[in-house]
């Protein structure tokens, strides 16, 4: 069974940093590329970041230079480090991982990012 549990969102001011981290469980881990999404409030869920088996990253336009993308393939863990953060940087951020077709999401962690 496939399970992603994100954790480590929170309240922050602008400018300040977050570090979110998905554990994952259920699928090989360290061959597959997993990936930070987000949604904010009447929005689509867009990307954020991608980082593949073997460390290779992809960035959003809007995330490239504040946010970074890492994992541990000894711990299955991704993580993402957020920094200069600002208010359209409030949403829900998601974890995610794509096998066989599929695409399976965590529950989800709120980061709220105040003025």
């Amino acid at each position: 069974q496939v399970q992603l549990v994100e954790s480590g969102g929170g309240l922050v001011q602008a400018g300040g940093s977050l570090r979110l981290s998905c554990a994952a469980s259920g699928f090989i881990f360290p061959i597959n590329t997993l990936g930070w999404y987000r949604q904010a409030p009447g929005t689509q869920r867009e990307l954020v970041a991608t980082i593949s088996g073997g460390g290779s990253t992809n960035y959003a336009d809007s995330m490239k230079g504040r946010f970074t993308i890492s994992r541990d393939n000894n711990k299955n863990t991704v993580s993402l480090q957020m920094s200069n953060l600002k208010p359209d940087d409030t949403a829900v951020y998601y974890c995610s991982v794509q096998l066989r077709g599929l695409t399976y999401w965590g529950q989800g962690t709120q980061v709220t990012v105040s003025s």
